[in-house]
């Protein structure tokens, strides 16, 4: 059987001009990175067709440590939808470096619903994440200047300083450490510390942004900490925003690829949805609504964090409105939420399944909460039994929601077909309304405490001192009405990763915020949240090689 990598290698790529052709893009609106990888201009963008576009969005259940396939699932719907005659277009985000050389591997697909080329988008792509991370840096470096001016100093406080570094790798012992030693011409001695680039707000800010003007206004917004006399700062105090706006001037635009069926796929942004919004950029998903008839897409882990975040923040600031939600399914992960232990996953068990469907049916239900339709694509692995199957499928319908397995693994297009009708039936059924969860004119503590009980199905909510201080911190900030970003794992609806299933019983805990003035929310941390990550003990990185011809072997 082939590898991913090996299935990506051996495909018969189409010249990206004929890509962008098919969507009626011109070649002189192009700009171009080689044969296979383009970046489309801002005034691509046509509003007058993006609202008659059918929005559907991915997400899943609570996920197994190796996902449940949404993008894989992503790619081969809209493959499907292609296949039975709909003018589609997949808009995902961009893969981080950090994962792809650690444990969970690219975001490019996989089997025969992937994104090509493989090696480049799961690699530096089009440098949009160098160049994130050099704008981040920019005003890192911009405060440390600062700090050593006895001219311009903005009297900021280096114990107070909240900014930090960030690189796309992950490297635990960049986590905290002190900078600015050996002497006064080196700077002032502080303690900083380095994020992963998918967490810095300016992938957030990137994410949100409608246009260059509101790109280089959010930059400005961005808190970077207090003076001594205790008054923030931000970045527009350091006038960091054009040059931030400057080096992102390519980042902005979306990028153009293809599936392995040559059909048009959008790659823009790339947050995690953990501890950010997990969902590619406003103008990625607004600009593939007006290319084409269908816009798929997705939002990173369960529905309970990516999905919550697109329909409450992105949809919010991007006025999106979905027509349909796929929420992918697994039996390994239905295995798993009833009870059975890591190396039981791949076996079959109809009591575990049925057991596990309840994490499912919480889902499916927070999804109806929005008011849209869900449909359930079960992600088929060759250990799935009719039983097992059958089983899942009638649940759903009791339900009132379609169930239909999904072979694009292993074989693209044509193995979701059965989907792709499904998709187009629950969209034109006219049965979504969709609606946001919360008012963003809610306090704080409203809005936290709806997402924790409607959508992780939690008792209530409890604040750690920590908490409680930065309640005060966000008023007195006039962050109050934001919508909130909920940071918390992604093992489990509740903030205990060890309760699978469906949890009842509990109560999750804020142990402190933080806010992204720039991205437009708060976020409310739950449990340890970390924001760069560590390598594993054996990392993928060690099983990638390139030979002497430049061909890649061991990417995934």
């Amino acid at each position: 059987m082939k590898t991913d990598l090996e299935i990506a290698q051996h495909a018969q790529l189409k010249d990206i001009r004929e890509i962008a052709a098919n969507l009626n893009i011109q070649e002189d609106d192009l700009e171009l990175y080689g044969k296979y990888k383009a970046k489309l201009p801002l005034s691509v963008y046509r509003p007058e067709k993006a609202g008659s576009s059918k929005l559907i969005l991915v997400t899943a259940i609570t996920p197994t440590p190796a996902g449940e396939g949404k993008t894989t699932t992503s790619i081969g719907l809209n493959e499907g939808l292609n296949r039975i005659g709909k003018k589609s277009v997949v808009v995902l985000r961009e893969p981080s470096l950090g994962p792809v050389f650690g444990i969970k591997g690219g975001a490019a697909g996989g089997g025969y619903s992937q994104v090509v080329p493989m090696e480049d988008i799961n690699l530096h792509f089009t440098g949009d994440f160098s160049a994130i991370e050099k704008a981040n840096n920019l005003l890192s470096a911009l405060i440390d200047n600062n700090l050593q001016s006895s001219t311009r100093s903005l009297n900021l406080d280096p114990r107070r300083i909240y900014w930090k570094r960030v690189m796309d790798m992950n490297d635990r012992a960049l986590r905290q450490i002190t900078i600015g030693l050996g002497g006064s011409g080196n700077g002032i001695p502080r303690e900083d510390g380095f994020n992963i680039t998918p967490a810095s707000e300016v992938m957030a800010i990137l994410c949100m942004s409608k246009d260059r003007k509101d790109l280089k206004e959010r930059l400005g917004n961005i808190f970077v900490g207090y003076t001594y006399d205790r008054e923030p700062i931000y970045a527009r105090d350091l006038k960091a925003e054009g040059a931030m706006a400057l080096l992102l001037k390519d980042a902005i635009k979306p990028n153009l690829v293809q599936t392995l069926e040559g059909n048009p796929a959008i790659i823009h942004g790339g947050p995690f949805a953990n501890i950010a919004q997990g969902t590619n950029t406003i103008i990625a998903t607004k600009m593939g609504m007006s290319l084409a008839d269908y816009t798929v897409t997705e939002a990173g882990f369960g529905a309970d964090l990516g999905a919550e975040k697109f329909l409450n923040i992105k949809c919010g600031y991007g006025d999106l409105k979905p027509d349909a939600v796929v929420v992918v399914a697994t039996l390994r992960a239905l295995r798993h939420h009833g009870g059975a232990a890591k190396d039981e996953f791949n076996k079959p068990d109809f009591g575990f399944v049925k057991s596990g469907f309840e994490n499912l049916r919480k889902h499916l239900e927070n999804v109806q909460k929005f008011g849209l339709q869900p449909v359930v694509a079960l992600n088929h692995f060759t250990t799935d039994t009719q039983e097992e199957v059958d089983f899942v499928i009638d649940a759903c319908k009791q339900l009132g929601v379609d169930a239909v397995v999904s072979r694009g693994w292993a074989n693209g297009g044509a193995g979701t077909e059965d989907l792709a009708h499904a998709v187009v039936k629950a969209a034109e059924s006219g049965k979504s309304n969709f609606k946001a969860l919360y008012d963003w004119n809610l306090s704080v503590q409203d809005k936290i405490e709806i997402i924790a009980k409607e959508i992780y199905g939690a008792d209530g909510v409890d604040y750690d001192k920590k908490a409680e201080a930065g309640l005060k911190t966000i008023e007195k900030l006039g962050l109050n009405q934001l919508p909130v970003c909920m940071a918390k794992t992604q093992k489990s609806l509740s903030d205990n990763d060890k309760l699978v299933g469906r949890p009842k019983g509990f109560r999750v805990t804020v142990r402190e915020f933080e806010f992204a003035s720039g991205a437009g929310f708060i976020i409310p941390i739950l449990g340890k949240m970390m924001r760069m990550p560590g390598l594993p003990a054996v990392p993928a990185s060690e099983g990638m090689d390139i030979d002497e011809h430049g061909v890649i072997t061991g990417l995934s």
